[in-house]
């Protein structure tokens, strides 16, 4: 079987920036077990799959290792295929997913996607202790997600210059991995890294998802409703984060497209 695939640098606009995924649209659903195997032997943080239905697309992430509930890069990357490689006309694209439906609007900023909010909570000391001996630095706070756990640093220059301990990352469990933020500089709100070996992800250059906590985290800090990030991973991306109602967040981002093949499975 002969299937398209392309692969897109997300939250850039030049190629070898941002973050790359792999986008594999699909008439029907292949098996997990098949759909796990394309992802691992693309090797990229993640790989995209959707299929078309009455309203929009049914939209799927995998990691190497495994099925995630939320993608951002994937999805601007998924959206940016639509629109500029299979002829999709309408302003906004609609996808279904395991975090519920998601949306994404092109305009002349970019892609802006319609992703839920995160909830998080401040957590006790000696838990903050556990983070700090993981990451072998004192922190001015760590919160919890759902699935993150957020340090949060004092300075931007110290996210940039962190080199965490993977073995210690994987230590923490029930998480799919660990966030490391501060505030920004030179007219970038706030800048993070984010860390997921136990999805097979040591470093994942640009997350689009993370921003869902973090974006409400530094408004609610700064107060402010539309702030500017940057990840600070070696190839880098820059989003515009919007706090929209009704705990949602909308994430602006550009994407080029590098690669555009098929693969036989």
């Amino acid at each position: 079987m002969k299937l398209p695939l392309y692969q897109v640098d997300a939250f850039t606009d030049k190629v070898f920036g941002g973050n790359p995924a792999a986008v594999c649209p699909l008439k029907e659903w292949l098996s997990n077990e098949k759909l796990q195997k394309i992802a691992l032997e693309n090797n990229l943080s993640e790989t995209a799959f959707f299929v078309p239905q009455k309203v929009g697309y049914h939209l799927r992430w995998f990691t190497p290792a495994a099925e995630v509930d939320l993608c951002g890069h994937a999805t601007l990357a998924s959206a940016h295929i639509l629109y500029e490689h299979l002829g999709y006309e309408e302003d906004k694209v609609t996808f279904q997913s395991r975090s519920g439906i998601l949306t994404v609007t092109r305009s002349d900023q970019g892609l802006t996607m319609d992703l839920p909010s995160w909830e998080y909570e401040e957590v006790a000391p000696e838990d903050k202790k556990k983070i700090e001996q993981v990451l072998g630095l004192p922190t001015f706070s760590v919160l919890k997600g759902k699935s993150v756990w957020v340090a949060v640093l004092d300075s931007a220059e110290k996210v940039k210059s962190i080199k965490p301990d993977t073995i210690k990352i994987l230590s923490l469990k029930d998480v799919i991995g660990l966030v490391v933020t501060a505030p920004g500089t030179e007219g970038v709100d706030f800048v993070s890294r984010f860390f997921a070996p136990q999805v097979g992800i040591d470093e994942d250059p640009v997350t689009g998802a993370t921003h869902c906590l973090l974006a409400p985290y530094w408004g609610k800090i700064q107060d402010k409703t539309e702030l500017s990030a940057r990840q600070l991973s070696a190839r880098g991306g820059s989003l515009l984060c919007n706090l929209a109602k009704e705990k949602r967040v909308e994430i602006t981002g550009t994407a080029v497209t590098y690669l555009e093949g098929s693969i036989n499975v």
